[in-house]
């Protein structure tokens, strides 16, 4: 499974798992860019097989209902864009 990985600022693990097609998940990616972090992304619905089977479960351990976006940052989930809490998890 690759990730893409975005230069920035070192705030500890950022994952962001997110669908090609989601306005919601390029809205956090684009947030995330404009706050100067590091994070790592993956598009999940351009995933096959295995790769796409491991994607899915990892979301499902933080996001049972494996909606997207779902940020993970450190071990705290945060589901859909909400910038309020993904600044609070970045310590911004």
């Amino acid at each position: 499974m690759s990730l893409e990985h975005v230069a920035g600022k070192d705030k500890g693990k950022i994952m962001l798992y997110a669908l090609s097609t989601c306005i919601w998940c390029k809205k956090t990616k684009e947030f995330l860019s404009s706050v100067g972090v590091a994070f790592d992304y993956i598009y999940v619905d351009l995933l096959k097989g295995e790769d796409r089977a491991k994607a899915i479960a990892d979301v499902k351990r933080f996001n049972p209902s494996t909606s997207f976006p779902t940020l993970v940052v450190s071990d705290k989930a945060i589901i859909g864009f909400k910038e309020k809490e993904i600044k609070e998890a970045l310590g911004l």
